[in-house]
């Protein structure tokens, strides 16, 4: 019985013409992809890991790899629109518990047929901290990385959007 139900699942996603957004987006970025993130004067260090998480995304998400410039077939360029942090829960004392991280980019791309293209998107992240206490950098940080990774997300899936039209 697992026998059939396994071959009737594959046979299912193989007719349906299923493909993973990587597909879809390497059809329109290509397998070489140049990033640059804008690094804010304001908050350096955010930018910073911005341009990590970017890194990880093309790897990761795009199956391309980062060249130069000049060997590219698409170039990324992002700028940090905003960061903000949102108490969402307090304990019984009014202490705040957990905030919610909110990240807005600006992803400006260029694709291997040289069309230009701006997104913005935002990503968010919920983190607890201890009763009465501050946000500590670490915190901090793995909180913009991972909501910044949430909208780079949002960014593969609108280009993947635009490949099927």
């Amino acid at each position: 019985m697992r026998v059939a139900t396994l071959l009737f699942m594959t046979l299912l996603f193989i007719s349906c013409g299923y493909k993973p957004t990587s597909i879809y987006t390497k059809e329109i970025l290509g397998d070489k992809i140049y990033a640059e993130v804008e690094i804010s004067l304001e908050d350096p260090e955010n930018s910073v890991l911005i341009k990590d998480a970017l890194n990880e995304a093309i790897v990761s998400q795009f199956r391309s790899s980062i060249v130069s410039k000049s060997e590219a077939d698409s170039k990324f360029y992002i700028n940090l629109n905003s960061v903000s942090f949102v108490p969402i829960q307090y304990d019984k004392n009014g202490y705040v518990i957990a905030y919610k991280t909110h990240v807005g980019i600006k992803t400006h791309y260029i694709d291997k047929d040289n069309k230009a293209y701006d997104i913005y998107t935002k990503g968010n992240y919920d983190f607890p901290i201890e009763s009465s206490s501050i946000i500590s950098d670490t915190k901090r940080f793995e909180a913009i990385k991972f909501a910044s990774q949430k909208a780079l997300d949002a960014v593969r899936s609108q280009i993947s959007i635009r490949s099927i039209k």
